[in-house]
């Protein structure tokens, strides 16, 4: 068996740092051997200038979207971007699949190993196939009318089948509400019953408008609704939260990344605590800048023993789809510490996707890549910090 050696200013393992003196080894294909001190390591060791992490997981994106990439402003707030997606996301195939090619090469060179991706067609299908990462794709529901649940969720069913069919070890699919303002509660009630024990996503709280939707009935997508002939005569207001609204309908031991939580709000925090399904916040800082002109609130999703991990959300409310971009906007708004957000980007990730037999850590028989993230400052990223997969 041939070895790779690789030493560098510090390497992470998923969990911690482990400073200069240890080297990684790996098999030619990237099978995690070992990690040792350098005086036992032998010769032939790489020696690279940044820290080595596992690849990434990139909790939350949307891969059939990346043809639009500038094509909605920034600062329009989430009710208006979601009315530009619905209107303008056509395109001809061709300008699809090159924009999705160019997309995953972007996430394989900049180090994700992984994606948690929302799907609302089968567009993606040919783009995975040929893919090294490897995809968990949420095929996501939506339908505010009770009366079309029941086609809405056959529409989304048939497109899982088309991903189920491709039968890859590198896929997972699942159905996923879309969120709390665009699922209702008979549809919510028939996902439960199609979700269970499974992983599924949802995005929650991206604005203030989603909030006062169900505490009130009033707030922005009112107009949405209005201007899309949605009839929205039978939706009750619950007085609560988004979260607080949609949780409760999920009681068959499911798993939830819950995405962006931009307003989520300490008492949200408290009522999750009282459920028993297994959560996780999914932040994707970049994107919220992007629409909302606002971040989440971190120390608040930290305080709430829930595991935390990153998405870059889409190319049409990003101008990348690269982790490192997101570790450096966290690490310029907050004072989190690079070993707690590289978790988040790493080991969290892979529990959140269920993958963490194969991904996120630096341990023996695991294959989950080795990424270099270059010009940082002792624990700090710069703004010329890059990364690249080294293996």
């Amino acid at each position: 068996m041939h070895f790779r050696k690789f030493k560098a200013n510090n390497i992470f393992t998923g969990k911690e740092f482990l400073g200069a003196e240890m080297v990684l080894i790996t098999d030619n294909e990237g099978l995690i051997i070992d990690i040792t001190n350098t005086k036992d390591a032998g010769d032939n060791i790489e020696n690279f200038d940044g820290i080595l992490t596992p690849g990434f997981i990139n909790a939350h994106c949307h891969l059939e979207l990346s043809h639009m990439k500038n094509i909605v402003p920034p600062g329009t707030g989430l009710v208006q971007f979601v009315q530009q997606v619905m209107t303008k996301r056509s395109a001809s195939d061709e300008e699809k699949l090159d924009a999705m090619q160019k997309a995953e090469q972007e996430l394989y060179q900049t180090g994700t190993v992984a994606v948690g991706d929302i799907c609302n067609t089968a567009d993606s299908i040919s783009t995975k196939q040929k893919s090294n990462i490897y995809w968990h794709n949420f095929v996501e529901v939506s339908g505010f009318v009770d009366a079309m649940a029941g086609k809405r969720l056959e529409d989304a069913k048939s497109i899982l089948e088309k991903f189920q069919k491709t039968n890859s070890k590198k896929q997972k699919s699942t159905l996923s509400p879309h969120a709390p303002y665009s699922v209702s509660k008979t549809l919510f009630q028939q996902l439960n019953n199609e979700t269970i024990d499974q992983l599924i996503t949802i995005h929650n709280q991206e604005c203030g408008a989603e909030e006062e939707l169900y505490k009130n009935k009033t707030g922005g997508f009112l107009e949405l609704y209005k201007n899309f002939g949605i009839d929205i005569s039978g939706f009750q207001p619950t007085g609560k939260s988004s979260l607080q609204s949609f949780l409760p309908y999920f009681t068959n031991k499911q798993s939830i990344i819950s995405v962006h939580n931009t307003f989520t709000k300490a008492d949200d925090i408290n009522f999750m605590n009282t459920k028993e399904q297994e959560l996780f916040f999914c932040v994707c800082i970049n994107a919220n800048k992007y629409i909302e002109q606002t971040i989440p609130p971190f120390n608040l999703l930290r305080s709430g023993g829930h595991a935390i991990v990153i998405g870059t959300d889409s190319y049409a409310s990003n101008r990348q789809l690269n982790i490192v971009e997101e570790i450096k906007t966290i690490q310029k708004e907050t004072n989190i510490p690079l070993q707690e957000i590289l978790t988040w980007a790493t080991s969290n990730g892979a529990k959140a996707l269920r993958i963490t037999n194969n991904f996120g850590s630096f341990e023996k028989g695991k294959k989950p890549g080795v990424v270099l993230i270059d010009n940082v400052s002792g624990s700090l990223t710069t703004d010329g910090s890059t990364a690249r997969r080294i293996i």
